[in-house]
């Protein structure tokens, strides 16, 4: 994919960009390097200090950078604002807190007596230069909430965003040197996916996250192991909405569909497999087709519009051969599974809900990013979480009820990240997020995310008295 800006609205090229050579690649690396060596010996006032004025001039930028992602991927300029909010909170929350997340621990003194210790510390120490590898359905909010923690830790950051926002990526960049970081501290590096394996091996390179494909995941992931390096992967989802008779269908229904569409339905964890008791699906079927049937799919800089194109091409090309493969083996399409009428330019795609899903299809086991819902017929509890399991991926999960038994079985038994009751699920600098299976390891955000690429270091201190 060529570095470039390419409007899916219309689907007009509107900036290209030069990657970069291999000698600004290695000059960025020694900047990395080098700011590392003074950033790690600042203070968490001063760290604290930088990010919060990152957060000030994104709150003051808020609409042209929103008009930014929208231009690169489609997003809904009304969702773009809400992620440019979402991303200086999260400055804010980590500014706030870093410090107390990474204190030092002290062990129960018997214990450091037993180990023969006058006394023992367990430090949280940064770690060193992170490569980021991002993608571009969250292309903002995706680097902040690792950066955020990061450079609050005392690490410097290296930022390979996807091809297809180089604008924001570039932003971000900008961001943080308007802020007052040093030089080195957050770069953006201009490069195609062919270059992440040098850099990732480069001995300057401490640590890797990702977010993005499987395939993706995999290759950072086995390049890190090979150079034995740390990494946090967050990667697909299929998430399970599972609805139980006990629901408030009427909320059920209404967060249901924007569990599936927010993003234009790219969201690793929008919900996309809905598993309904059979006593409520046909009603919960109806409403929640109706539903989708009236958004309004259009100009994401439109206020009105419900839901945008797809960011690429290829993207919408990979939805539709999921969806028509669905249809060709029985399943049947209540509403959409076609591109909007008169809609010539633009990568647009209708949302769409399906029936009928069985194993057979590979919508079944493969992750739709789009507004496409596959909905399923269960008879209780247990095929419910039966089915929710049946998949490879196990990013986060929804569950919707009010009887405690069934609360407690989806808590101990569903194969996720995380579990949502009676809500969507949603990211928060609090909360650590993160999957299970092929959705991934590590986490990102809260104090488990700080700590990820810290080097947690134990101080012991021998006695002076002899044994």
């Amino acid at each position: 994919m060529p570095i470039a800006t390419v409007n899916p609205a219309t689907g007009e090229t509107l900036r290209t960009f030069d990657p970069f050579g291999a000698e600004e690649i290695e000059r960025r690396l020694q900047l990395a390097s080098d700011a590392f060596l003074r950033h790690r010996t600042t203070s968490f006032a001063e760290r604290s200090a930088l990010l919060n004025r990152a957060a000030d001039l994104l709150e003051q930028d808020q609409q042209a950078i929103a008009r930014t992602m929208t231009t690169e991927m489609g997003k809904p300029l009304a969702a773009a604002r809400a992620e440019a909010a979402k991303c200086a909170k999260a400055m804010r929350w980590y500014a706030a807190r870093a410090e107390a997340l990474l204190a030092d621990e002290h062990p129960p003194e018997a214990d450091v007596l037993d180990s023969g210790a006058a006394r023992a510390v367990v430090r949280y120490r940064p770690m060193g230069v992170v490569l980021a590898v991002m993608p571009w359905n969250f292309p903002l909010w995706q680097v902040v909430r690792f950066a955020a923690p990061a450079l609050m830790a005392g690490n410097t950051g290296l930022l390979k965003h996807a091809s297809n926002v180089p604008q924001t990526a570039l932003y971000l960049e900008d961001l943080f040197r308007r802020a007052g970081y040093p030089q080195g501290c957050f770069q953006t590096l201009l490069v195609g996916s062919d270059a992440v394996e040098g850099i990732l091996r480069d001995r300057r390179v401490a640590a890797a996250t990702l977010t993005g494909s499987e395939p993706a995941g995999r290759s950072v992931a086995s390049v890190a192991g090979d150079e034995v390096k740390k990494t946090v992967l967050e990667l697909g989802g299929s998430d399970p909405y599972i609805v139980m008779p006990s629901a408030d269908l009427d909320r059920a229904v209404a967060t249901a569909v924007t569990a599936r569409v927010q993003n234009n339905g790219q969201s690793c964890i929008a919900a996309k497999r809905f598993i309904v008791h059979t006593d409520i699906h046909d009603a919960f079927r109806d409403r929640f087709t109706a539903a989708m049937r009236d958004l309004t799919v259009g100009d994401p800089m439109d206020e009105s519009t419900d839901v945008g194109p797809l960011a690429t091409e290829k993207g919408r090309e990979d939805l539709e051969q999921l969806v028509d493969d669905a249809l060709a083996h029985g399943a049947t399409a209540q509403c959409g599974a076609r591109r909007p009428p008169g809609r010539d330019r633009g990568w647009f795609y209708e949302p769409t809900v399906l029936t009928g899903v069985g194993e057979t299809m590979r919508i079944h086991r493969e992750e739709a990013f789009g507004p496409v819902a596959a909905l399923y017929r269960v008879g209780g509890v247990d095929e419910a979480v039966a089915l929710a399991n049946d998949s490879p991926f196990g990013l986060s999960s929804n569950a919707w009820t009010r009887d405690e038994n069934e609360i407690e079985r989806f808590s101990q038994d569903l194969e996720a990240g995380g579990v949502f009751f009676n809500g969507m699920t949603a990211s928060h600098p609090a909360l650590p997020f993160g999957g299970v299976k092929r959705s991934g390891y590590g986490r990102e955000l809260s104090g488990h995310g700080i700590r990820e690429f810290c080097n947690v270091t134990t101080l012991w201190h021998g006695t002076d008295k002899e044994t």
